[in-house]
């Protein structure tokens, strides 16, 4: 699963994805349907990648990215954002057993989930992620040609042979000799 690039922003509904940076803010493209741009202050704008989210976990935390897959496992069971608390804490318990149920909130669950909904059907979902190989594919490396070398252009000086430095002329002066 490849979330390279893709962010929670804070005070804004839904997910976007990381476009570029320029002296204003970050450039960000909305993951709905309206393809919406928006730049988002440095200063006053907190960005959460979903690579770097993790979930409270009773020992160790967990990573959304895990707990992404094992809900796309169960995507026939997986509710909706807008269930019971209670349906939300059954189906987590299944899909992150190690959650801890005192820092998770339900609404947690419900952003997780509208994440899920949101991401569920992008290509990126299903991608590798950029740096981990797949196991077929470790003894297969592409060999890239280098590129050729640039061409210089037609005003520049052609390089000459590197000589000896001139001498010092020794001149001697022809007043008063």
């Amino acid at each position: 699963m490849n979330l390279r690039g893709i962010v929670a922003v804070s005070g804004r509904p839904g997910l976007f994805k990381l476009v570029g940076q320029n002296k204003g803010g970050y450039v960000l493209e909305s993951l709905d349907a309206q393809k919406l741009k928006i730049v988002a202050n440095i200063s006053n704008t907190k960005l959460a990648s979903l690579e770097d989210i993790t979930i409270y976990g009773e020992d160790e935390d967990l990573k959304l990215i895990d707990v992404l897959t094992n809900i796309d496992a169960k995507k026939a069971t997986a509710p909706d954002a807008k269930a019971d608390n209670n349906v939300l804490r059954s189906f987590f318990v299944e899909v992150a057993p190690s959650h801890d149920q005192e820092k998770v909130y339900a609404s947690d669950m419900k952003k997780i989930l509208t994440w899920y909904h949101i991401i569920k059907d992008m290509p990126l979902f299903t991608e590798a992620a950029p740096g981990t190989e797949e196991e077929g594919v470790k003894g297969d490396l592409e060999v890239k040609p280098k590129a050729a070398p640039k061409a210089k252009p037609t005003n520049a000086k052609a390089p000459t042979a590197k000589s000896a430095p001139a001498k010092k002329a020794s001149m001697t002066s022809k007043k008063g000799v």
